[in-house]
């Protein structure tokens, strides 16, 4: 179950997939699970291709499953 708090994020800030996770309080298969249904959007690092998510995105995911 998601956090019922608000994730304290900056809006332009660059969260990692535990980050994200802890944030909203959930595991990262869901989060992965979400991300490959469209419902929160991911970026990816140039030189890693690891996934990163940004604060605004986090927000409005996060309000939008309340």
């Amino acid at each position: 179950m998601m956090t019922s708090e608000q994730p304290r994020v900056t809006m332009e800030g660059r969260y990692s997939v535990n980050d994200t996770c802890a944030l909203l309080g959930i595991h990262r298969t869901t989060l992965y699970n979400y991300t490959a249904a469209g419902l929160i959007k991911c970026g990816f690092r140039r030189g890693t291709l690891r996934r990163f998510y940004k604060g605004a995105e986090i927000l409005r995911f996060w309000k939008s499953e309340l």
